[in-house]
């Protein structure tokens, strides 16, 4: 599993400032703070890159001149802002944001913690900002999902799924689940509609932004299910599910939840565990709508004439998932997957009795009662720019700053992660996936490292060519298979023969 959140970017008092330029300032500025060592910026590598092709079966770019390598040379021409990372993450500037991409990891608390270590990089960048010359002195960072003037920017996520299963039965078994888990990892949002004109509070930041059930799009008529068919793995073994539908959480209990529940409704779907009864007959309608009432009570109609809730039809994958466990895993389960279970009920059940119970655990949650108590103080309407500004303010990355890190630094919101964690994970990759010798390898061999993908990284040796080593196995080269070799190894042309040597 992994995240990628594209953060909102501001100058102060310059509304129209270019974000593209903003953005590069943010990632060089973090690049300016690694380590010196490095001879050289290791290089994204595209070569492997295939953002259109479907997984429904057919690919919409080519070659030269086609619009996937036109997405391509974007990404390229923002290369001298795209940095990889020591933890395995990625750095660059992706439509006009600053991104942070996670590295790779193997269950929701680690999914938690490096992406909270992503906010700690983002602080970094702007706390840096200042040294550096020829650019703004001050820029904004806001880990949330839309400027409230039509412009939407994502938090993806990404999961490791069999190619056997069949996409159909992704969408079918997704699209309800994805419907509905909004109310438990919702960032909650003041206005209605993409620009926000209409009155109101929301409990997603991203849903009125989607417009179709499925397809391949990101930025335009936005699919609750996405068809890319980018494993960045063995594409004969794997498929990477590209979740484009979930809102930018500062809540560790949202994010937990959010990555947690969906890792279970994907084992339950490569199962084929879940029964076909919950399908949504008007799914993007329902979306909106759910989102739209933060009171729960909205009723969705499913295609066989029933009705249901948003935290009834939840509790019913929450049900389902109970058994799924009990019947394939028994004693054997972990402690993470029993949590997630024990929470997703605890969650479910608070909203259904009051929600302002988790005004210290979920997002959307914190933020209504924050705003309902500048509305009572101050008497004022769903319009208020001021609320706008409270609602902004929430997703602030400066300690100093944003409401969420006040709250918690109050202990007034709960948190997951053990001090300190978060710090960690912004140098250190994950020891249990292959992020480990992408990370291992900046870090102990930066100035060889030419390229680096998900899936390889390209070593200049002094030799005639680079040379590549292939990843392409996400749970090979993890500490446990590859730490003795990197401890031997004190130079990359010594881990080249090595490696060469064990073919």
């Amino acid at each position: 599993m992994g995240t990628e959140v594209e953060y909102g970017v501001s100058l102060p008092g310059q509304p129209a400032a270019n974000a593209m330029l903003l953005s590069a300032q943010v990632v060089n500025a973090y690049a300016s703070t690694l380590p010196a060592g490095r001879s050289r910026r290791a290089s994204w590598d595209f070569e492997e890159e295939s953002p259109l092709r479907d997984a429904r079966g057919f690919d919409l770019g080519g070659g030269s001149g086609t619009v996937a390598q036109e997405f391509i040379d974007a990404e390229e021409d923002a290369g001298m802002a795209n940095v990889i990372l020591p933890n395995g993450a990625r750095l660059y500037v992706d439509h006009a944001h600053p991104e942070y991409s996670s590295p790779e990891v193997t269950n929701p608390l680690d999914v938690v913690r490096w992406d909270k270590a992503g906010e700690l990089v983002m602080l970094e960048a702007i706390r840096r900002l200042p040294t550096m010359p020829g650019v703004n002195p001050v820029i904004n960072l806001y880990k949330n999902n839309t400027d409230n003037k039509g412009a939407s920017y994502g938090a993806h996520e990404n999961y490791l799924c069999r190619r056997d299963t069949p996409f159909a039965s992704l969408v079918r078994h997704l699209v309800p689940f994805f419907v509905t888990r909004q109310v438990i990892c919702g960032a909650g949002r003041v206005g209605l509609g993409q620009d926000g004109r209409t009155a109101g509070f929301q409990i997603s930041q991203r849903a009125d932004f989607f417009e179709v059930e499925v397809g391949l799009e990101t930025t335009l008529k936005r699919p609750i299910v996405n068809t890319r068919d980018e494993p960045h793995a063995d594409a004969d073994r794997y498929r990477r599910l590209h979740v484009i539908i979930g809102d930018a959480n500062m809540s560790e209990i949202s994010t937990y939840l959010k990555v947690g529940t969906a890792a279970l409704v994907l084992a339950m779907i490569e199962d084929n565990f879940l029964a076909d009864d919950l399908a949504i007959a008007q799914p993007v309608r329902e979306l909106h709508e759910v989102s739209h009432d933060p009171s729960l009570r909205h009723a969705i109609q499913l295609t066989d004439g029933r009705s249901i809730t948003a935290l009834d039809l939840q509790g019913e994958y929450l049900d389902r998932a109970r058994k799924f466990v009990d019947d394939r895993m028994g004693d054997d389960a972990d402690d993470q997957t029993r949590d997630v279970l024990d929470r997703w009920e605890s969650v479910l059940a608070r909203l259904g009795s009051d929600a302002m119970q988790l005004a210290n655990e979920l997002d959307w949650v914190a933020k209504l009662r924050l705003l309902e108590g500048y509305r009572d103080r101050d008497n004022l309407e769903w319009d208020s720019s001021r609320l706008q500004l409270v609602d902004l303010q929430y997703a602030d990355v400066r300690p100093e700053k944003g409401l969420y890190n006040r709250l918690v630094s109050r202990g007034a919101f709960q948190t997951l992660l053990s001090p300190g964690a978060a710090s960690t994970a912004v140098n250190a990759p994950p020891e249990d996936t292959r992020a480990y010798f992408r990370g291992e390898c900046l870090r102990r061999y930066g100035a060889s490292v030419a390229a680096a993908s998900w899936d390889s990284v390209i070593f200049d040796v002094g030799r005639e060519s680079l040379v590549r080593v292939p990843m392409l196995e996400p749970q090979r080269g993890t500490k446990a298979h590859v730490g003795d070799l990197l401890d031997r190894c004190k130079t990359a042309s010594a881990l080249i023969e090595a490696l060469n040597a064990a073919r």
